[in-house]
């Protein structure tokens, strides 16, 4: 049976808020109530710190970052240290995994 995948594209959108919107997705898709979904935006400047970042991955100083307007946020998703921001499209795919 083939699947519907909706997608929508929400512009620049601030980490926090982000991940709120696809953790609300993510709820309704494995709930049943959504079609899997692509959200697609971009970042203010942030960093984020994976489970298996270290801060000091981070090359810059927590103040010199703020100067600098770069957001820097820890996050329970594997991964390292990675930076999003102006310009970059990021995609998120949210899909249910087996048979509904």
């Amino acid at each position: 049976m083939a699947r519907t995948l909706h997608w929508a594209y929400f512009g620049r959108v601030d980490y926090a808020r982000a991940l709120a919107l696809q953790e609300r997705v993510r709820a309704a898709v494995r709930a049943g109530t959504a079609n899997d979904t692509l959200i697609l935006l971009e970042h203010p400047p942030v960093i984020t710190l994976g489970r298996s970042a270290d801060a000091l991955d981070v090359r810059l100083s927590a103040a010199e970052l703020e100067r600098r307007g770069v957001a820097c946020v820890r996050i329970g998703r594997g991964g390292q240290v990675t930076y999003h921001g102006p310009g970059q499209l990021v995609g998120y795919p949210i899909r249910a995994i087996g048979s509904r």
